[in-house]
């Protein structure tokens, strides 16, 4: 069996996000939305507002959580993507809000679920 690339780590992390919101009631709309060079992992809507979802995930948080691994740069290309998810559907003035879900899973264990809602404007 080959290693996992890091896409398909991403996958896993994503596929474990979009289970933890949805056992919130949450309703995935759309994942890895590509505009330019800018992506969002999960758009979502939480009964309130439109979501744009960053995931991160780690196997251990030896080099800090992951949450801690959001960069400016990543903020300003959700933000980009958004902008633009929001335009293409013609939804420019709904609300929408800005998650982060850190996930930590270690091997054979149980994933944690770290989720910080508004976490940047």
């Amino acid at each position: 069996m080959s290693p996992k690339t890091k896409r398909d780590i991403g996958k896993e992390g994503e596929d474990l996000a979009c289970a933890y919101l949805e056992s919130k009631g949450w309703r995935i709309l759309e994942r890895n939305y590509f505009f330019e060079h800018a992506e969002v992992d999960i758009v979502a809507y939480d009964d309130t507002a439109i979501v744009f979802v960053e995931v991160k995930y780690r196997s251990s948080t030896e080099f800090g959580h992951p949450i801690e691994y959001v960069t400016e740069e990543k903020v300003k290309n959700v933000f980009k993507a958004a902008e633009a998810w929001m335009y293409e559907r013609k939804m420019d003035g709904s609300p929408m809000r800005f998650d982060v879900v850190g996930i930590v899973q270690s091997k054979n264990e149980a994933p944690d679920f770290k989720h910080i809602e508004d976490a940047f404007r």
